[in-house]
């Protein structure tokens, strides 16, 4: 459709607000169509709305995808992905490049706009969008690294070498909590790969989806490139369902919880598709008696409130040394007390609102249960009436065996619990069925390399003396276990979005076989 049906003057309103204006620069309206399909935007299937999770006020409207739209795009995505892997991959990391400068240019306007459709504060949600500016400028430099290896043959006149081909369409579904983030993780390395790729974003932040999208179309058709080499959708779980269904695409990236993600896993593996997964996180800070307190309370405070709790790497379990986690406590308590909450635009909140109202109402159930398993609130543990999704920030504590311990409640709840010894810590951090992230504060080297090794953390993320959160986009970022097991970003991710071949050249005129075998 090129316009949507609706009169509703509600969404002029609000598009008129003075702290709204801003979204005119990054191509936005009080009605935006949701789907960008062979270069054009359209947008067939129902119409949302995007609310301010800090008012639960309308921003704008957007028409989602429909089916017809969906099978549009994959249709032109398949014919640009031809098109797009014969370009040397060198000259497909100068469009990255570009990329990131274009999202240099609208670095503020898109940050504020995750503040204000996601809940995350300002400060916050400019890191999320220079993490895709970083992702971009990674990406061209892999652009000339994309190294297979030569192996000696034990075959006379005979090589054997890796090539690396692109895996044609790969598919990304992003979450609501890093919007736009984890689209950079994911396609940045898949362009440059040689691969188009399809994007369906959160269902509750498609204002972010449709503005990245610009961008890089604006980008694309700057170089007189397809706009199919990347297709993106707005919608809900149909889109989401189809793509998993789909066999044009190879490789599935998903971001979201165990649950739906173990879902998409089955639905991809019956077509012997690829799956990327990253899912739900359940992470411990521990902290030995020897540990620096203060540098321990700051990176606990950072961990578990930063995002209103609602990172895959928020910092869910404390574990104290008993001989100092009185002294802990305290100083933690103190810290809580100094937490600004508010409108995550406003300068110096520190806590912003829950996502949804689901969230929030998912969170006074968390309490509820907690409290019936022998939890004990130390510090908030309710809701802030007001119009927003505002809740407080709480510390509980409670035996690392109760059941709820061992889920994810997505919300800036802590657990605290204590330990004796180092092999209790451990335990009790690989005690939950995710393995995401977890940290360890002490200064004794052989607690630390003791730590990171075999015996230590079974998380795909292993930190000492920082958070749980804020992964530099340099390593890999992923976990074991109920977190699904994939990796993206950096270290060799690439390889995920690429299939290997294993060739042997014969340049000699006899054919000697492998293994010493005289056949004939």
């Amino acid at each position: 459709m090129s316009e949507l049906s609706t009169t509703s003057p509600a969404y002029e309103m609000s598009f008129r607000k003075k702290e709204y204006e801003f979204l005119k620069e990054i191509g936005l309206g009080p009605r935006n169509l949701g789907c960008y399909v062979n270069g054009v935007w359209q947008g067939n299937g129902p119409v949302v709305t995007s609310v301010n999770p800090a008012d639960n006020q309308p921003i704008a409207e957007v028409a989602e995808a429909s089916i017809q739209d969906y099978e549009e795009g994959m249709q032109a995505c398949a014919h640009a992905a031809k098109i797009w892997m014969q370009i040397p991959a060198p000259k497909r990391g100068e469009i990255v490049r570009q990329i990131g400068d274009a999202l240099r240019t609208k670095l503020h306007h898109l940050g504020r706009l995750v503040s204000l459709e996601m809940g995350k504060i300002l400060a916050e949600g400019i890191g999320e969008v220079q993490e895709i500016i970083d992702m971009c400028d990674f990406a061209v430099g892999l652009s000339r690294q994309l190294n297979g290896s030569v192996i000696p043959s034990e075959r006379p006149n005979h090589m054997m070498l890796e090539m690396w081909n692109p895996l044609g369409i790969v598919g990304v579904i992003t979450a609501f909590n890093f919007p736009c983030a984890v689209l950079g993780w994911n396609a940045c390395i898949a362009l440059v790969c040689g691969n188009s790729v399809v994007w369906k974003g959160a269902p509750t932040t498609p204002l972010i989806t449709i503005a990245m999208t610009k961008i890089i179309a604006g980008v694309l058709e700057k170089n007189n490139l397809p706009g199919a080499i990347f297709t993106a959708f707005c919608g809900g779980a149909e889109v989401g369902q189809a793509m998993a269904r789909d066999p044009r695409i190879p490789l599935v990236s998903f971001t979201g919880s165990s649950k739906v993600g173990l879902m998409v896993q089955q639905t991809v593996n019956q077509r012997y598709g690829k799956c990327l997964l990253e899912l739900s996180g359940n992470n411990a800070i521990i902290v030995m008696d020897d540990a620096d307190i203060e540098l321990a309370v700051r990176s606990v405070l950072f961990a578990a409130v930063g995002t209103a709790g609602q990172r895959c790497t928020t910092c869910r379990r404390l574990l104290l040394h008993d001989s100092i986690y009185q002294k802990v406590l305290e100083r933690l308590l103190e810290a809580y007390k100094q937490i600004k909450i508010g409108n995550p635009l406003e300068k110096g909140t520190l806590l912003g609102p829950l996502h949804t109202r689901a969230s929030r109402e998912n969170f006074v159930k968390g309490i509820e249960i907690i409290k019936s398993q022998g939890g004990r609130i130390i510090s908030g543990g309710a809701i802030i009436e007001s119009e927003g999704n505002f809740v407080q920030p709480t510390i509980v504590e409670i035996s690392a065996n109760a059941e709820v311990v061992k889920e994810e409640l997505f919300g800036p709840v802590l657990y605290v619990m204590k330990f004796q010894t180092l092999k209790e810590a451990i335990e009790i951090n690989n005690s939950v069925p995710q393995g995401l992230s977890s940290s360890i504060f002490t200064r004794r080297p052989e607690i630390i390399f003791k730590w990171i090794g075999p015996q230590g953390s079974d998380c795909g993320i292993v930190n000492v003396n920082i958070p749980t959160n804020g992964a530099e986009i340099g390593g890999a970022f992923g976990g074991e276990k109920a977190t699904g097991g994939g990796r993206e970003a950096g270290s060799d991710s690439w390889k995920q979005y690429m299939r290997r071949s294993t060739c042997t050249i014969n340049y000699g005129s006899e054919l000697p076989l492998a293994q010493g075998i005289n056949f004939g």
